[in-house]
C-alpha cells in the first residue's frame, strides 16, 4: 500500500518528550546518534496537577497557573529542537477532566507544542518500552509497575513487546488525596484502603499470574523515592526493593499520626504529601500479585517516548502494525482499501500547498483510508457511524487518543451529511486539516463505489477559496453514471457547509 512520507531521523538530530504526568512535569531532551538515544538534558518541575482537580473534572486556577507556568519553561527549552521532533504527552489528569480542551489549548500556547492526551494502556506501553529500552530485555518475562500521580500502569512483557497492560485509577496523589484527605494516617485507615483497592486488582491479577513474569521491574519518581527511602533506613540496596522492606516502611509510614509529621531519611519535602498514598498502592500490588522484589528503573514514559519516536522515524511505526491489526481482525477489503488509500493521497498531493497540509495529515488520511470499511463488520446500515465508534474507543497500540479521535473524525465524515460537531472535539491546530482530510476521502470513498480495479483516470483537483474544483475523463464518467449522481449528491452535501464543487467531464 502506498506509504505516508516522513522524514526519517538523521545523526545528530535532537528528539524531546514532554511527559505531563498527574504529579510531576517532565522534560527528555535527547541526541539520536549512531542510531541509538543520547539523553542531552532533563527537567523534572513538581506541578501536581491531580491535587487540583474536582470531583466534577475541573482544576483549580491555583494548579492550571502552575502547571502553565511550569510549560512556558520548557517551551523555551525546547526552541532549539525541531517541531516535528518534539511530543508532548498528556496523562491521567487530563484524561478525567470534563472539558480537557480548556486546560489543552493554554498549555499548548504555554509550551509552543500540540499536547496529545493518552489513554491508560497507551501510556503503560509506552511505559514498557522506556524500561525495556533502558534494561534489555533477557529471554524471560517481565513484570514492569509505573505508579503515576494519578494512575498505576501495570504490564507483561515478552522482550520489548508488551503482553498485557493495565491501568488502574490510583496513584500517589490520588490516593493520598482519596484515603488521606486530612491528612491522618492510622492502621485502620490503611487497611481499609488496602482492602478497597484490593478489589480492583481482580479484574487482571489471576490472569497476569496464569501468565507468570521472571522479574518486576518499577519505574516513576514514586517508585524511585520509595526505593531511596528503603536504602537509607538501610532496609534494602542496590535499587532492590524487597517485600520485607516494604513491609517495614509501611510501619515505619504509620509510625505518625499524619502525612505533616511525616519524616522519613531520604524522602524529599517535595515527595513527603504523597508519598502515603505511593507506599500504599505498591504494598497493595506486591500483596495482589505475590510479588518478593522489584528493580527500581531509571526509565520510564519519557524514554518510552523518545524511543517510540525513532519507530516512527524509521521502519518500525508501532501504527503501521496496529492499522494492519485492524484490517485483518475486521476483515476489510484489502484491494478496495488500496484503491481508496491511492485515489486519496494523489488528491491530497494536488492540494497540499494550497491547503497548507502536511506530511502527518497525509499519514492519517492514508490509515483512514485503509480503515473506511471498518464499521462494515458490525452492519452495512450506518457503517461509517460504527467504524468511527471502533476508532475512537479502542486501545490502539501506537496511537494517542487525539490521533484515534482525528481518525474517527475522518471515517465518521466519509460519506452522507458532514458532521461538523465531530470536528469541534478535536483540538483547534487539527480541525482545520482534519475538515479538508476528510473532503478528500469523501471524493475518494465515491469514485471506488463500485470497487472496480484500476485508476481514475485523468483525476485532478484544485481548490480556490471556497470551492473544490474536480477534474474526471468524460469517457470514464459516461460510463458511470451511478459516480455522476453520487457527485451531484455531493455537492448538496459541500453546500451545506459553505463549499462549492465544480465539475469538470472534459
Amino acid at each position: 500500500m502506498p506509504n505516508s512520507p516522513r522524514r526519517s531521523l538523521q545523526d545528530g538530530d535532537l528528539l524531546a518528550a514532554v511527559d505531563l504526568g498527574s504529579n510531576s512535569f517532565h522534560l527528555v531532551v535527547a541526541r539520536y546518534t549512531l542510531g541509538q538515544l543520547r539523553i542531552v538534558d532533563r527537567i523534572k518541575e513538581t506541578v501536581r496537577l491531580a491535587e487540583g482537580l474536582d470531583v466534577n473534572g475541573g482544576l483549580r486556577p491555583d494548579v492550571v497557573a502552575r502547571a502553565l507556568d511550569c510549560l512556558a519553561r520548557f517551551g523555551q527549552k525546547l526552541r532549539s529542537v525541531p517541531p516535528a521532533q518534539v511530543r508532548a504527552i498528556a496523562t491521567n489528569t487530563v484524561r478525567q477532566m470534563r472539558n480537557p480542551q480548556s486546560f489543552l489549548l493554554p498549555a499548548e500556547t504555554a509550551l509552543g507544542h500540540g499536547i496529545e492526551v493518552v489513554a491508560g494502556r497507551e501510556e503503560a506501553r509506552l511505559v514498557y518500552l522506556g524500561v525495556a529500552h533502558g534494561h534489555p530485555p533477557g529471554k524471560s518475562r517481565r513484570l514492569v509497575i509505573d505508579i503515576g500521580g494519578g494512575s498505576t500502569e501495570f504490564i507483561i512483557g515478552d522482550g520489548m513487546a508488551p503482553i498485557e497492560r493495565e491501568s488502574l485509577q490510583m496513584g500517589c496523589v490520588a490516593t493520598t488525596k482519596r484515603f488521606f484527605a486530612n491528612g491522618k494516617l492510622s492502621r485502620k485507615r490503611w487497611k481499609d484502603a488496602q482492602i478497597e483497592m484490593a478489589a480492583e486488582f481482580q479484574q487482571f491479577a489471576a490472569l497476569y499470574r496464569q501468565l507468570g513474569w521472571k522479574e518486576t521491574f518499577g519505574s516513576s519518581g514514586t517508585i524511585k523515592a520509595i526505593g531511596e527511602i528503603c536504602e537509607a533506613l538501610k532496609l534494602s540496596k542496590g535499587g532492590l526493593i524487597t517485600d520485607t522492606a516494604l513491609a517495614s516502611l509501611t510501619d515505619r509510614v504509620l509510625a505518625f499520626d499524619t502525612i505533616e509529621t511525616l519524616k522519613l531519611p531520604g524522602l524529599s519535602a517535595e515527595r513527603q504529601p504523597v508519598i502515603a498514598g505511593g507506599v500504599l498502592v505498591l504494598a497493595t500490588a506486591f500483596e495482589a500479585l505475590d510479588i518478593r522484589k522489584l528493580h527500581v528503573s531509571e526509565a520510564a514514559m519519557r524514554e518510552g517516548v523518545l524511543h517510540d519516536m525513532v519507530g516512527r522515524g524509521g521502519k518500525t511505526d508501532p501504527r503501521e502494525e496496529s492499522v494492519a491489526a485492524l484490517m485483518t481482525r475486521y476483515a476489510i477489503d484489502t484491494a478496495q482499501a488500496e484503491r481508496v488509500e491511492a485515489t486519496a493521497l494523489a488528491l491530497f498531493d494536488e492540494v497540499e500547498t494550497d491547503w497548507g497540509l502536511e506530511a502527518p495529515d497525509r499519514q492519517m488520511l492514508a490509515w483512514a483510508a485503509r480503515l473506511h470499511e471498518l464499521g462494515l463488520a458490525i452492519a452495512h446500515s450506518q457503517y461509517h457511524v460504527h467504524g468511527a465508534y471502533i476508532l475512537e474507543n479502542s486501545d490502539i497500540a501506537g496511537f494517542s487518543r487525539t490521533e484515534q479521535q482525528f481518525l474517527a473524525t475522518l471515517v465518521r465524515n466519509q460519506r452522507r451529511a458532514l458532521r461538523l460537531t465531530s470536528f469541534e472535539g478535536l483540538p483547534d491546530r487539527l480541525a482545520p486539516a482534519a475538515q479538508r482530510c476528510a473532503m478528500l476521502l469523501r471524493l475518494a470513498v465515491l469514485l471506488h463505489r463500485a470497487h472496480e480495479a484500476g485508476k481514475i483516470p485523468g483525476l485532478r483537483l484544485r481548490v480556490g477559496s471556497g470551492e473544490l474544483q474536480l477534474k474526471l475523463s468524460k469517457r470514464w464518467l459516461d460510463a458511470h453514471p451511478l459516480t455522476r449522481a453520487d457527485l451531484d449528491t455531493e455537492r448538496e452535501h459541500l453546500r451545506d457547509i459553505g463549499l462549492r464543487l465544480e465539475l469538470d467531464g472534459g
